[in-house]
């Protein structure tokens, strides 16, 4: 454990931002596996609707710094590929 005051208070600061943080990536891949359904169910359309659903969040937790901007392009262009190749 933590010394020092500051020490303390940093250690109590970043377990907050952990556990924040992981709902935050709990979130992220909520929405692929959605993705993910959506694509193994064969349903194009209930496919895109997700897909469109799961970008901005991507996005969103990439700019961030939740996930890294290399992982949330490379997820969106593969999940995007799958979805394509339904139609």
């Amino acid at each position: 454990m933590a010394n020092s005051l500051q020490a303390r208070k940093r250690a109590r600061q970043s377990e907050v931002r952990r556990r924040h943080n992981a709902s935050f990536r709990s979130m992220v891949r909520t929405q692929i596996k959605k993705v993910d359904a959506a694509i193994e169910g064969g349903d194009h359309t209930k496919a895109v609707e997700a897909y469109n659903t799961m970008v901005p969040v991507i996005d969103r937790m990439a700019d961030r710094g939740i996930i890294h901007k290399n992982k949330a392009s490379r997820h969106k262009s593969r999940l995007n590929t799958a979805v394509k190749a339904l139609k």
